[in-house]
């Protein structure tokens, strides 16, 4: 499994756009400059995988202003990922890409692919230098707390657009959502105040 602090693998498949109603090749490296959130999910037409799409929709909007762009991967066809976009309530509301991972390159080079070959249930964020900044699994009846990964993005990009140095900086503290301050560091004055 890929880990935070590494280089996130470069991709090229096929995928669905819904927005356009169009199925094209993508190419990871395409989005360098832009934060990237990996939505992956065992299959399509299943029950806990809608919920999960229809989240990240319910947020892209939110997402695009950051400059991030949404992708949804499982190890189905694009054809696949069309028809369910045509037939499921929840993720026709899908405006973001659904890459096919049929060869299972992308599943397995993040860590994602299970031992019955489906896509495990997972997101990855990773930052516009293309370095994984943050990575969950979960177990595939459990579905995403997309507002949660928001916030951990949202608290991602604040530390990535205010590096800091090595004895002043910010950190994000547990339970912290979109709009609450960080926690300014000063060290040594502040070890042991929080």
């Amino acid at each position: 499994m890929i880990e935070v602090g590494e280089k996130a693998p470069i991709f090229q498949e096929n995928a669905y756009f819904p927005k356009d109603s169009q199925i094209k090749k993508l190419n990871s490296n395409n989005y360098k400059g832009k934060w990237m959130i990996l939505t992956f999910h065992p299959g399509d037409f299943t029950f806990v995988c809608a919920t999960d799409l229809e989240g990240f929709a319910e947020r892209y909007e939110d997402f695009k202003k950051e400059n991030a762009e949404v992708f949804a991967v499982s190890t189905d066809t694009v054809f696949s990922h069309k028809v369910w976009y045509e037939t499921s309530e929840r993720v026709n509301k899908i405006q973001y890409p659904m890459v096919e991972d049929i060869k299972k390159k992308i599943s397995s080079a993040f860590g994602f692919l299970g031992d019955d070959g489906m896509t495990q249930r997972g997101t990855v964020i990773i930052d516009p230098e293309g370095v994984v900044q943050y990575i969950s699994s979960l177990n595939n009846r459990l579905g995403k707390d997309v507002d949660h990964i928001y916030n951990a993005f949202k608290g991602l990009k604040h530390i990535y657009d205010n590096p800091g140095t090595s004895d002043k900086f910010d950190v994000i503290p547990a339970c912290w959502e979109d709009g609450d301050e960080p926690l300014h560091i000063n060290v040594p004055e502040d070890v042991g105040e929080y």
